[in-house]
């Protein structure tokens, strides 16, 4: 099967990589069963390895005894080593070979890998191991993974020194938290410890951190003694148990994310928890993507539909601490646990309960902890679908206007039923005619990707037609994915709200439509700005057909082989989409984005296709834009909102916490108190008078529409279980909080259309 075909079945989305490198917004092209098997010049491999027919090797041959499998992991690991090596050098999208250069960001990503904030390695550690900056690159071409086997052993004795010194002085300190003394948190751009005696002044200072962390959680102390007992007690369990297979795929996961943070190895058990991770309509769980960040399992994304999305409780960005099962099981600590192992604590049988203990992505302190309760469950189907409301609301003159928002969560087809996403809005737009909507406004926050055919055939909806991204591969060759359909759905005012997690097909289809001039852009700085293509590579396929073989499950490599370009010939990578009107976020402080990723493929333009412009937003942005501002300024939301991103953003800058347990008790209190005073000023507000009434696919199809809601009846109908939290067993009233960008957007809108009547 052919490149152009394989992509028409290729799906978006964002994927934890071998659940460890984080948010990918991806375009994945899957091998299919008569899909060519590349050949490689793999070094190291047998003479005749590449020129054998391809029928059976005799037994008796000297080539069956070249490549006939031994029962050990060094003779398994050397030749994955070299296929892996290969398909990086000869068939990546940069067509790099493994030179002194990327052996260099090979150390590196090894090194920070391993080690992220530069708490187990000694400088002198880094010293001997700068050695291999110019020679990693030939070893493992040759299949020598030995500098692994150095710099894995250096690391567990490390570690072990680590754990232990930790260990003896939680059982000798005596912890006082009434100086002026801080830790740093964030020490990625720190130097590593010089020598052991400096590690140790660092090491306590750690263990300082975290037990105070989990006193200002109102734990005893025997059971925060317990628990961080238990915790270096598993990490140096974890490392101790790492075996040849394991440091392999550590090793070969650090080459392949020096080429780009999405080309990754995954071995077979981390293959196989790939797939149940992202097999999206049959996971059972709480439906939620996970990565490894600096010891701690953060969530990437929320699956349209599943239990933790539907909760409203979880957000991208959100860290687990501890894992409990049940209603009354014990919560166990996950801090530095591998992240395959929390994947299993977290899934499980279809309507049995987990409980999470999370720090929230807005914590107003490291501290802070939230226990959530989630039922697991199949991800439902049609809470996947696209949906729509139809605001009413009174304008500057008291006159009643509709506007209609459509949400779409993920970019869909079913070639069984027929249902799509673009089936389905032009159900919901045909409805949102009819009932005589001013503007539309399409909703992308949420919406991290889904099929390439859809957000093509999607944006036709609106435009007459022509190209609406550019696929260009290694070899330069570029082809264009078009909408050839004339027809247009809705030719009306329309506006597209875009976040940070708009990523792969959202931000193709945001870039065409801004491309073509048909709608005006709003949201936050950016969408997340990958603009790259994996394919999915299971080595068995290509060592059997290059003659050789292992004796386990080789694994797949993830491997980047193409890059899209809007129809303007901008790259949708690096810099994603900006808006046209940009609305500050709390999302600005924080490094989401794949500019925040290491080595990054770079943003570029090709040339421009031949499209034709519709010029329906140009004339209005300059006014539309200062309207905006005006109303920001004043705002009083919007005020609120600028608070919280000036505290966040001093807490980013500082990098450090204070070790005073009163200064930080009072920190935390005053936080509580802004949020009881922002909760008691949006439930003393009046009812504007503004009406909502939500459709699905199914209602639209129906006459008239559904009883009309306001804005606290809107809420209560989604019936969202609320936190489960012991320390903070108040009853607290659901109030609805404030959409700060849709609100904003429906001004814009309303603006929009004002401004084209006259």
């Amino acid at each position: 099967m052919n490149v152009k075909a394989q992509s028409k079945q290729a799906i978006f989305g964002f994927l934890a990589a071998s659940i460890a490198i984080g948010a990918t917004g991806g375009y994945w092209l899957s091998r299919q069963q008569d899909s060519p098997i590349p050949r490689i010049n793999i070094e190291g491999a047998p003479a005749v390895a590449s020129t054998h027919g391809g029928g059976p090797i005799p037994e008796d041959s000297s080539l069956a005894a070249a490549v006939r499998p031994k029962n050990d992991a060094a003779t398994d690991n050397a030749n994955i080593t070299r296929v892996v090596a290969a398909l990086l050098g000869q068939a990546h999208y940069l067509q790099q070979p493994l030179d002194d250069a990327m052996s260099e960001r090979f150390l590196t990503r090894l090194l920070d890998e391993l080690d992220p904030q530069h708490i187990f390695f000694f400088q002198s550690d880094l010293e001997e191991f700068a050695k291999y900056k110019t020679t990693l690159d030939d070893l493992t071409i040759k299949g020598d993974i030995s500098p692994a086997t150095v710099i894995f052993s250096r690391f567990k004795e490390r570690v072990k020194q680590q754990t232990e010194f930790s260990s003896s002085l939680l059982k000798s300190e005596k912890f006082d938290f009434s100086g002026e003394s801080t830790y740093l948190v964030d020490r990625k751009a720190v130097p590593a410890p010089a020598n052991l005696e400096e590690a140790k002044k660092l090491w306590a200072e750690r263990v300082r951190y975290e037990y105070l962390q989990e006193k200002l959680n109102n734990k005893k102390p025997e059971m925060i003694l317990n628990d961080l007992e238990k915790r270096y007690s598993r990490i140096a369990r974890t490392v101790r148990q790492l075996d040849d297979y394991d440091i392999a795929e550590r090793y070969l996961t650090s080459l392949a994310h020096a080429y780009d943070p999405h080309t990754d190895y995954l071995g077979k058990a981390s293959t196989e928890a790939f797939a149940i991770n992202n097999i999206r309509l049959s996971l059972v769980g709480i439906g939620a993507q996970l990565m490894d960040e600096d010891g701690y399992t953060k969530i990437v994304e929320l699956i349209p539909g599943g239990p933790a999305e539907q909760s409203g409780l979880l957000k991208p960005g959100d860290r687990i601490v501890a894992v409990a099962q049940g209603t009354d099981g014990e919560p166990v600590d996950v801090v530095d646990m591998k992240i395959d192992k929390v994947v299993e604590m977290i899934r499980g049988q279809k309507g049995t309960t987990v409980r999470l203990t999370i720090i929230p992505v807005n914590a107003p302190d490291p501290s802070t902890r939230k226990v959530i309760t989630l039922v697991r469950d199949n991800v439902k189907i049609e809470e996947q679908a696209a949906k729509a409301q139809i605001i009413e609301a009174p304008d500057k003159n008291g006159k009643m206007v509709r506007l209609g928002v459509i949400d779409l969560p993920t970019f869909y087809a079913d070639p069984r039923s027929g249902k799509s996403a673009t089936s389905d809005i032009e159900v919901l737009l045909k409805k949102l005619q009819e009932e005589k909507v001013a503007g539309v406004i399409l909703d992308l926050r949420r919406n991290g990707g889904g099929l390439l055919t859809e957000a093509v055939s999607l944006t036709g909806l609106f435009i007459k037609q022509g190209p609406v991204v550019q696929v260009r591969s290694y070899t330069g060759s570029v082809r264009k994915e078009e909408d050839d359909d004339p027809a247009i759905a809705y030719d009306g005012p329309l506006v597209v709200l875009t976040s940070r997690f708009s990523a792969s097909a959202s931000e193709i289809v945001a870039g065409a439509l801004q491309d073509y001039g048909r709608a005006i852009i709003v949201g936050e700085a950016s969408t997340y700005g990958k603009g790259t293509v994996q394919v999915v590579q299971p080595l068995k396929e290509v060592m059997s057909g290059n003659r050789i073989q292992t004796s386990v499950d080789p694994g797949t490599l993830h491997l980047t082989v193409q890059k899209f370009y809007r129809a303007s010939g901008a790259s949708t990578q690096l810099k994603g989409v900006t808006p046209d009107i940009v609305l500050p976020a709390a999302t600005d402080v924080l490094e989401i984005g794949e500019r925040f990723m290491k080595f990054p493929l770079p943003w570029d333009t090709i040339a421009p296709a031949a499209y034709e412009k519709t010029n329906r937003v140009a004339p209005y942005i300059v006014a539309l834009r200062e309207n905006s501002t005006k109303r920001l300024t004043t705002d009083s939301d919007f005020q609120y909102l600028r608070q919280q991103i000036a505290r966040a953003t001093e807490q980013i800058k500082d990098k450090s916490v204070s070790l005073n347990e009163q200064k930080r008790r009072q920190e935390l209190e005053e936080a509580k108190a802004r949020t009881a005073q922002r909760r008691k000023q949006l439930s003393g507000r009046q009812d504007t008078g503004e009406r909502y009434y939500p459709l699905t696919v199914s209602t639209a199809t129906k006459p008239g529409l559904p009883k009309p809601m306001t804005a606290k009846e809107l809420v209560d109908s989604l019936k969202r279980p609320r936190a489960v939290d012991p320390d903070e067993a108040e009853d607290e009233p659901d109030v609805p909080e404030v959409d700060f960008h849709l609100t904003e957007a429906r001004r814009i809108l309303s603006d929009y259309i004002g401004l084209v009547k006259k």
